[in-house]
């Protein structure tokens, strides 16, 4: 399946040259999704029916140990043997999911934010991802999702990923509108951000790590691990994937927004007593400071 149906591109297009940059957004959920949130209710409407509900925080952290693993679709994760990593410790981006099984047996958490990936690899989610899995999904893979399959959603336990900077009903917010926000960390030129309390919204930074990092520093008791964020290299084929059918990354001309967010990360989690360790020998965070571990490293036969 194509990268992004043509229908979404016109949608896409018209919803911004009707509302205007602020509400451009809008096109996440439109037409047809609804998020609907009260004191006793969080659920995710399509077409005016219940498709799922949503989960809060807790349900991640009650599940995590004293370390949680990010683990990116990287070309250096084929190097890594995971089979080491503790029991459901691995958030599990994009086409990592496929890893799910085997070598890791079931991770923490997936997560999921851009709707192209849900259109190209529908299939992989369908047979990796078991009913109950927890599900950190934004605005448009949620849409996606029901626009293809809206039954799928049911049995999954789902956490909103909800871009900060540009919320689920509202309006895109100003620099001044994120610095009065008491959950909201920003770094001194205001590029950078982070929130403290990700059931509010995220800040989206270029790649779903960085989504995926402030759930797990929410959680996290002693450590974040990086595994397959290379980011210099995505100009290569992610592990899955082959030279004549890779999809298009945007990471590498991104990285320095992902960097400058890791950064403040960093900083946050160094004053919670949490550390950050890099396991890829190959990645942009080696330029950065974050180091290496070679804990992961596949062992070569003699």
């Amino acid at each position: 399946m194509a990268d992004r149906p043509w229908h979404r591109s016109l949608i896409k297009s018209g919803v911004r040259l009707f509302l205007g940059g602020s509400l451009a957004h809008v096109q996440d959920w439109f037409p047809g999704l609804s998020i609907v949130r009260s004191q006793s209710i969080s659920e995710v409407h399509y077409r005016g029916a219940k498709v799922a509900s949503l989960a809060g925080m807790d349900r991640l952290r009650e599940r995590c140990g004293d370390a949680i693993y990010i683990v990116g679709s990287g070309p250096s994760i084929r190097g890594c043997d995971l089979s080491g990593l503790e029991a459901k410790s691995a958030i599990l981006l994009n086409g990592a999911i496929g890893l799910t099984g085997d070598p890791i047996g079931e991770p923490l958490a997936i997560a999921v934010e851009d709707e192209r990936f849900v259109w190209r690899h529908i299939d992989l989610l369908r047979k990796k991802v078991a009913p109950g899995s927890l599900c950190l999904f934004s605005v448009a893979v949620l849409r996606a999702l029901c626009e293809i399959d809206k039954s799928w959603l049911a049995d999954k336990t789902i956490i909103l990923i909800d871009d900060i900077r540009k919320p689920y009903g509202a309006r895109r917010r100003s620099l001044d509108d994120l610095r009065k926000l008491q959950y909201v960390q920003l770094d001194a030129e205001g590029s950078a951000g982070f929130s403290l309390s990700p059931d509010r919204g995220v800040f989206l930074g270029g790649s779903v790590a960085v989504s995926a990092l402030q759930f797990a520093l929410y959680c996290a008791q002693h450590q974040v691990g990086f595994m397959g964020i290379d980011i210099s290299n995505a100009g290569e084929p992610r592990f899955y994937e082959t030279v004549g059918d890779m999809a298009f990354s945007g990471i590498a001309r991104a990285e320095s927004r992902i960097i400058e967010h890791l950064v403040l990360a960093r900083q946050i989690a160094t004053e919670r007593g949490v550390s950050f360790v890099n396991y890829s020998p190959i990645s942009a965070l080696l330029k950065y400071d974050f180091g290496y571990n070679d804990r992961f490293a596949m062992k070569s036969k003699a």
